[in-house]
């Protein structure tokens, strides 16, 4: 679980002086918050963080679209994860 004893706007101010632990910590509270913009927002500053939360919230729910968007922005483990449930067999289909 996140600290929420953190100033988020401090948080952010490091973010924007290059500080990746506070961009991180950004992103876990955005996770815990459900706030699905947010993230997207810092994955797009180069957050890791963001997109490995935001990967793993599009696998669980099999959004294909939202993985390939993740990987277009720098993530890899979305990749990843896209190609794995791209090969993945089909509910009832047999070679």
């Amino acid at each position: 679980m996140a600290n929420r004893n953190f100033d988020q706007a401090t948080l952010r101010e490091l973010a924007d002086e290059g500080n990746e632990t506070a961009l991180d910590r950004l992103a876990d509270l955005a996770d815990a918050d459900g706030d699905l913009e947010e993230l997207s927002e810092l994955l797009d500053e180069g957050s890791m963080r963001a997109g490995l939360l935001l990967t793993r919230r599009a696998a669980a729910t099999g959004d294909l679209r939202e993985l390939q968007r993740i990987s277009d922005a720098g993530h890899d483990g979305a990749g990843e994860e896209l190609e794995r449930l791209l090969k993945a067999p089909a509910d009832g289909l047999r070679d």
